[in-house]
């Protein structure tokens, strides 16, 4: 019953309408008012962002805030991959061998997040990663090893929520969400797919960088408001670090996973 009733309550309120609504407020000059009680609300901290308050031109300006340029040391080791984002793990684990992976007990299939069922088979049995960003959290999004990119597309239409009660009660998401899918070629002619996910009624993916060459820790894009990053990996390809527990925080920069 609550499933059903927050599916019809979100679908209700998710139109163009609101989605654009929600923009226009963000971007409004005046909003840069808010700026303070965001702050507050959710103890960001400003020393190691790159303007001072008074200088971002609205809430959204601020909510895109770069970082100063030592804020988040990357990994060095070629082998290694990092998280892209400062985020929270929301899941990890194996993909099971009907090509489906579990987030809050709900099973997303490979198809569905990729749009391709060919592309899906290459990672049966592999690893996936769902890192989850809360409005707290800086919105760059980062590469995550060097690579070198094969293709870019985008799915899906709308974006609904993916926080907690997104997770728990919508229609799976992070499968169904617009969604911008990077396929990336790696050391060993390793593949992985880099998937970022929309959120909260707004289609929020920015790219960064066009360039077919990606660099472990560059910025690649960015999210304008709540989102996901998914990350799948072929069959033996890698091995999570021990510091990868679900729904502990993690950085920027930060080793997640090994090359095997």
């Amino acid at each position: 019953m609550k499933e059903k009733l927050y599916q019809r309550l979100i679908e209700l309120t998710n139109g163009k309408q609101s989605s654009h609504l929600l923009q226009s407020i963000a971007k409004a000059k005046w909003s840069k008012r808010i700026i303070p009680s965001y702050m507050k609300v959710y103890d960001i901290n400003l020393e190691e962002v790159s303007k001072k308050q008074q200088q971002f031109s609205s809430l959204h300006d601020f909510f895109t805030r770069e970082l100063l340029k030592d804020a988040r040391p990357i990994e060095q080791n070629p082998t290694t991959y990092v998280s892209p984002v400062d985020a929270k793990v929301e899941s990890f684990g194996r993909i099971e061998w009907d090509m489906t992976f579990h987030v809050k007990g709900k099973p997303y299939a490979l198809h569905d997040l990729l749009g391709n069922a060919e592309r899906a088979t290459q990672y049966v049995d592999g690893h996936f990663i769902v890192f989850y960003l809360s409005p707290a959290d800086y919105h760059r999004i980062h590469s995550p090893i060097d690579g070198e990119v094969l293709r870019q597309y985008t799915l899906g239409q709308k974006s609904f929520p993916v926080n907690q009660l997104g997770l728990t009660y919508g229609k799976k998401p992070i499968s169904h969400n617009y969604r911008s899918v990077t396929e990336l070629k790696v050391a060993n002619n390793q593949q992985i797919a880099f998937i970022k996910v929309g959120a909260t009624f707004v289609n929020s993916i920015m790219l960064t960088n066009t360039t077919t060459q990606w660099h472990k820790g560059e910025e690649v894009g960015y999210f304008s408001f709540g989102s996901t990053v998914v990350m799948l990996f072929e069959k033996d390809a890698i091995e999570f670090t021990e510091n990868v527990v679900q729904g502990s925080p993690i950085r920027m920069g930060e080793a997640f996973a090994n090359m095997l």
